[in-house]
């Protein structure tokens, strides 16, 4: 009887612990062709609207090209040539220049989840409408980064929507209007010389 029990007990757990590990890989699998989607080589172009209570609420528009990226909101330009970031803030004719962190990109660039769960999340997926949800949570209780959702269109495997989690509150970004275009490496670095009244603030 005690074999008999340890045998079956010892399926249910195979059994739990591949149904676990077929779910991650179909998980992985999603976000992998979410991934290339945006992962042209000449760029991507798409429309985001971002809605935060850490972050502030904005609109405007996101050109990437493998880790870099340009964005453009009514407050704000952004560069990022995937080291150093330039933020000019239209307001104050000021520009910050730093080098993010992740989860700072990630708040920046809803597309950053590309370069970033393959390593240290745990991940698991289900369809909702026409979608999947993949969930990631971080393996590590020190990253800044601990959790996130990307909903990804089942059809096209467009990302729509990334809701992610730091410092215990929850941002989320609208991703709409996705497209291949060639783009410029330039795009991507703050030139002075069109900004020449601009005061420049190193903070790295």
């Amino acid at each position: 009887m005690k074999r008999i029990l340890l045998i079956s007990l010892s399926f249910i757990i195979y059994t739990l612990s591949f149904i676990s590990s077929a779910h991650a890989e179909s998980a992985k699998s999603i976000l992998d062709k979410a991934a290339a989607t945006v992962s042209n080589p000449s760029g991507v172009q798409a429309q985001f609207q971002m809605i935060s209570k850490q972050f502030g609420s904005t609109s405007g528009t996101i050109s990437i090209k493998g880790t870099k990226f340009h964005a453009s909101t009514p407050q704000a330009i952004i560069w990022f040539d995937g080291k150093t970031q330039w933020t000019y803030m239209k307001q104050n004719d000021e520009v910050n220049v730093s080098n993010p962190s992740e989860a700072e990109l990630q708040a920046i660039n809803p597309y950053n989840f590309i370069n970033i769960y393959k390593k240290g999340y745990k991940l698991s997926s289900k369809k909702v409408g026409s979608s999947y949800e993949v969930h990631l949570k971080s393996t590590d209780k020190k990253r800044k980064l601990q959790e996130m959702y990307i909903i990804v269109d089942q059809k096209s495997y467009h990302p729509t929507h990334v809701k992610m989690m730091q410092n215990g509150k929850w941002s989320v970004v609208l991703i709409s209007g996705l497209k291949s275009t060639a783009l410029s490496d330039d795009m991507f670095q703050f030139n002075a010389k069109d900004f020449p009244k601009a005061e420049v603030i190193d903070l790295r």
